[in-house]
């Protein structure tokens, strides 16, 4: 897990050397272990490293293979690079190295853009081509890795955050009226190709894409779950079959995510995803495993902590756990460094929650595995149920209702006109993927887009910007590719049955406790966010009547008013606080300099 960053251009100057060091220095904290740039004509590559896997200096990136005329910086794991190793030596290839990385250089040497249907893991990186002067681009099959570009028309930069492009200058900060909307309807997601910035784009998780020296590109989008029963994944399974498949595959993903040259800790929620991630590690054999978890003080009559569960979970397999209780005089100046740390504004307020917990875990571990994922693979959120049974031609719709933060309509109610949206872009994004063939029910189209759109860019980013604001390297082992493929052929009634997660439920029955699978759902919760009083409300007055909100002039001032003066009723179809998502827009607009 590190930072990478570079710039080719596609006139006849040199790259910018000095432009991509501040962005490999701006990624510090991601890569604290060693840092490199690499020039060389019109393009030039930097890295910051997290050491993982080789601590050698052999896997010092950017790594050069002189003789194959490639050059590469990565970030990420590739799993089963250990077995893609022995198949190129048997092809011919020899490595100077012990790492995932020179796997890729050789991997791309021989089987070029497809070297990544050969890939298991998380990955980002770029490969730059010696002779015929083509970068190379390519981002994992769920995005579990982030990959920011801004583009003009004499050069293209790369990184992996979002502020290391600001670091480096020369980018169109103004506000990308499409994302805005995405941000403000589609549950504070914004899809990629766009960001809320309109001179920064994300390249689409599973996609290749190639640059070639003039600036034309051609993008190969590589895999795409189907979620459906027709073929593949899952087929003669009966549903008495599933439950043994599911554990089985899941087993499969946790054992391949414990490659590492160092320790893996877990993040122990107290829920059945975690648990069952602790669960396997100590039926494979795992000993003296180190688990965290995090609570905060109660607030608004809402518990902040799950420790009863996650003590049983700890005690049951006999973890050396930590719980980490955070205190309110803690908790207020961590929100305003999770936003810094966020490459994108993101609502959900156990940001905090992972990146305090995650300052604490790195004091232990470098990296660790998360039950991240499994509610969006296994249907577990209670949107789900009402969509059960609608007719396929009418399942958009019904998403829409149970997912969008508000209606199009109630947009004027909240922006200044001159960003009112001449289209509902979130509602067709969302007619867009639901129209796309496969996905056989209503469900299963919804657990598409989740899986493949609102996952990435909310729950999987929270994760990786939170842990590698403190250099951890987090695992999601129910993003295994394989095992979302098997999960979308799984019928939609055994995933929503016992409440959602019927069939991860059953797979857990004599895996784990009967007291963590049968437990009310539960999320990671900071009580002082979701009910807003006090020195937070404070924060959040600040941010919105700051004068340089007021001049970027996004939202109506009386509708800021109003919800100023009654904080905690209003909010979006999801229950999220109506305010703190437009607060939190502006704080990180503000922290970004923007």
């Amino acid at each position: 897990m590190c930072g990478i960053a570079g710039e080719i251009r596609f006139d006849d100057t040199a790259a910018d050397v000095d432009a991509v060091a501040a962005m490999t220095a701006a990624m510090h904290r991601r890569g604290p272990d060693g840092w490199g740039v690499h020039a060389g004509g019109r393009a030039a590559l930097g890295h910051r490293r997290l050491k993982i896997i080789d601590l050698s200096d052999r896997a010092a990136q950017p790594m050069v293979d002189a003789a194959l005329g490639l050059t590469a910086v990565f970030n990420g794991c590739i799993y089963n690079y250990r077995e893609l190793r022995a198949e190129l030596d048997a092809l011919g290839y020899r490595f100077f190295s012990d790492s995932d990385t020179e796997v890729l250089i050789k991997a791309y040497h021989r089987w070029g853009t497809n070297c990544v249907d050969h890939f298991l893991g998380m990955f980002a990186f770029a490969v730059l081509e010696r002779d015929s002067g083509r970068l190379v681009l390519g981002r994992d099959r769920l995005g579990i890795k982030p990959l920011y570009l801004s583009q003009t028309a004499d050069r293209l930069r790369f990184a992996s955050t979002l502020p290391a492009l600001l670091a480096a200058g020369d980018v169109d900060t103004s506000i990308d009226p499409v994302g805005l909307h995405h941000y403000l309807s589609f549950h504070s997601v914004v899809p990629a190709p766009h960001t809320i910035l309109a001179g920064v784009r994300k390249l689409p998780p599973a996609t290749v894409r190639t640059v070639h020296p003039d600036g034309r590109h051609s993008d190969r989008e590589y895999w795409r779950p189907e979620f459906s029963r027709g073929g593949g994944a899952g087929v003669g399974l009966d549903a008495e079959d599933w439950p043994a498949a599911v554990l089985d595959a899941l087993r499969l993903a946790v054992k391949r995510r414990m490659v590492a040259d160092v320790p893996v800790g877990i993040l122990l929620s107290g829920g059945i995803d975690s648990s069952m991630v602790v669960a396997l590690l100590a039926e494979g054999g795992q000993h003296g495993l180190r688990t965290f978890s995090v609570g905060f003080e109660a607030a608004g009559g809402e518990s902040g902590d799950e420790f009863g569960y996650s003590d049983l979970v700890a005690k049951h397999f006999d973890t050396d756990h930590q719980k980490i209780m955070v205190s309110s005089d803690r908790l207020l100046p961590a929100v305003d460094s999770a936003i810094d740390a966020m490459n994108e504004p993101m609502v959900s307020h156990d940001c905090v929650a992972f990146y305090l917990l995650s300052e604490e875990v790195t004091k232990s571990v470098t990296v660790v595995q998360s039950g991240q994922g499994a509610d969006e693979v296994f249907a577990g959120y209670d949107w789900y149920p009402p969509l059960a049974g609608v007719p396929r031609d009418q399942a958009a719709a019904a998403y829409a209702s149970v997912f969008v933060d508000r209606p199009h309509s109630e947009l004027a109610e909240l922006l200044e006109p001159e960003w009112l949206p001449g289209s509902d872009h979130s509602r067709e994004l969302i007619e867009r993927h639901f129209g796309a063939p496969g996905a056989d029910t209503a469900v299963d189209a919804a657990l598409r887009l989740d899986t493949t759109v609102m996952l990435v860019d909310d729950p999987v980013k929270r994760v990786d910007n939170m842990t590698m604001a403190w250099g951890l390297e987090a695992r999601v082992p129910f993003l295994d590719h394989e095992l979302v493929e098997l999960a979308g052929a799984c019928p939609p009634e055994l995933k929503l049955a016992a409440g959602g997660k019927g069939v991860l439920k059953a797979a857990s029955r004599g895996v784990v406790p009967d007291a963590i699978i049968d437990r009310p759902k539960g999320y990671f919760p900071v009580p002082a966010i979701r009910h807003l009083s006090g020195s937070f409300l404070d924060r959040v007055r600040d941010a919105v009547t700051d004068p340089v909100a007021k001049q970027r002039g996004l939202f109506r001032p009386e509708w800021q008013t109003r919800m100023l003066a009654d904080p905690n009723t209003e909010r979006t179809t999801l229950g999220s606080n109506a305010l703190w998502q437009v607060a939190l827009l502006e704080m990180w607009l503000k922290e970004q300099g923007i």
